[in-house]
């Protein structure tokens, strides 16, 4: 008995360790396990064909592995019970499944529905009619010599139908209707409402084959030859045009939304716990999408953690950016000078002088917000100004001015005297003059930082073996 149940034991212990091998665990992050089918989507995306940089499945690990710990930072913060995360991440959640409660019958049903509403519109309305109509254009506030002009012509005409002419020639030679005086007066099919009604009452009340005597609209005078009349088309031949109009019109959203508040009240439950259960289902169908959504809310936790714990912090931190710039000056050297000033014109020669004054000894960061008061204050600009840290090549001014190059800038037109002023620097001298380097490397360096102290907090354990079967299971 004992070994017939250790047997047992040691079945069902292999039949679990089989079943687990399937999808095994890659690495843990925080104590939190990482499949390998979750790592795979991962590398697999990031080092598709077309992307430049691509890593090797080793290289790739670190990256993914500081991915998930600011992460688990953000989780820790709890940044993912922040209304805003929450309301974004279901929004697009949503998005991926709301569309698959809609099926092809629903679809199906909801393209009957239209098409029958339409088919008892029209029908129950005279169906639709063929005709084709010679125009005389006639202004609605026409004088009576322009009235007389056009009754006389339209009657001529009509004479001449009457007397055996070819309507389709007669219209393609006297109509004023362009559009369709080239097809012989023929108009496409049309439908009570959709022309105008001194028109719709003579063309619904001909019979086939019938011409009308002339008639006025407030477009002028018209003969309408009434070719023939039919109901609205069958539903075979209008599927496809409705099935457009359903997208195009964002109906399938809405029959989702119907759909799913009927789900709710039939299972006596929400709408977000029904799309909860067929995110479930979907996801164990499909793991990629699995992982597409879980992408998403932790790219959402990413971003809202780096911009506190970096890419802010870098921007806003103005004492940690002079103490960075401070500790790597040397770092900030430039292969040639620069010009740290304006290049400007004026429109009155005695402007040139007023410039300098105006900025001399005011910080060079309240320059450009000092001139706009002194100089283009009212409607009339006083001055042109461009403002910078000029290298040879940036400006023909300053090329000339500065830099000693005989170069030739091209005058703007009511600003005929020109000038330069500020400073020729051989290096930066404050941070202000290389910022937005300053910045970025001092986002690099608080990136590191963080990270650093990430791989402290939160124990990494990857297990290479498994590693080795990535991409070749």
């Amino acid at each position: 008995m004992k070994a017939k149940l250790l047997l047992g034991a040691m079945l069902m212990c292999g039949t679990l360790s089989f079943a687990q091998s399937a999808d095994p665990i890659v690495m843990t992050i925080n104590g939190k396990p990482v499949p390998r089918s979750e790592f795979e989507y991962s590398y697999n995306k990031n080092n598709a064909e077309g992307v430049i940089d691509k890593k090797s499945v080793k290289d790739y690990v670190p990256l993914f592995v500081n991915y998930k710990l600011k992460v688990e930072a953000a989780k820790e913060a709890r940044l993912d019970t922040m209304k805003s995360f929450q309301q974004e991440f279901a929004g697009y959640r949503d998005q991926q499944i709301r569309p698959a409660l809609v099926t092809d019958a629903d679809m199906e049903a909801e393209a009957k529905k239209i098409y029958n509403q339409t088919q008892q519109q029209i029908d129950n309305n005279g169906g639709m009619v063929k005709v084709a109509h010679i125009l005389i254009l006639m202004k609605q506030k026409a004088t009576p010599d322009e009235q007389r002009v056009a009754k006389l012509r339209i009657d001529s005409i009509y004479k001449a139908l009457k007397g055996g002419a070819d309507f389709a020639a007669l219209a393609k030679k006297v109509s004023q209707d362009p559009g369709s005086a080239v097809n012989g007066g023929e108009l496409p099919i049309i439908v009570k409402g959709q022309t105008l009604k001194e028109f719709e009452d003579q063309a619904w009340s001909l019979k086939d084959g019938e011409l009308s005597q002339p008639f006025t609209s407030p477009a002028g005078w018209h003969i309408i030859l009434k070719k023939s009349h039919q109901n609205f088309y069958d539903y075979a031949s209008q599927r496809e045009a409705i099935m457009k109009y359903i997208d195009q019109r964002g109906l399938r959203d809405q029959i989702a939304s119907q759909k799913l508040d009927a789900m709710a009240k039939q299972e006596q439950t929400t709408p977000e716990k029904v799309l909860e259960q067929k995110k479930l289902e979907m996801e164990a169908q499909d793991p990629s999408l699995k992982y597409l959504i879980q992408e998403y809310h932790d790219g959402l936790l990413l971003y809202e953690i780096s911009n506190r714990t970096v890419w802010d912090k870098a921007q806003k931190d103005e004492r940690g950016l002079q103490s960075f710039f401070g500790k790597n000056k040397k770092n900030y050297k430039w292969e040639q000078p620069r010009f740290k000033g304006i290049a400007y014109c004026t429109r009155n020669e005695a402007d040139i002088k007023a410039v300098q004054k105006a900025v001399k000894g005011l910080a060079f960061d309240q320059w450009a917000e000092k001139l706009r008061k002194t100089f283009n204050a009212d409607s009339m600009l006083r001055i042109r100004v461009e403002k910078g840290i000029f290298k040879q090549g940036d400006n023909a001014l300053v090329d000339k001015n500065i830099f000693g190059k005989d170069t030739v800038s091209a005058p703007v037109k009511d600003y005929p005297y020109t000038a330069v002023y500020g400073k020729k620097l051989k290096a930066p001298k404050e941070m202000e003059d290389v910022k937005a380097l300053v910045v970025t490397d001092y986002q690099e360096y608080l990136e590191k930082q963080w990270v650093d102290q990430l791989r402290q907090r939160y124990p990494v354990v990857v297990d290479d073996e498994v590693l080795k079967t990535v991409n070749k299971h």
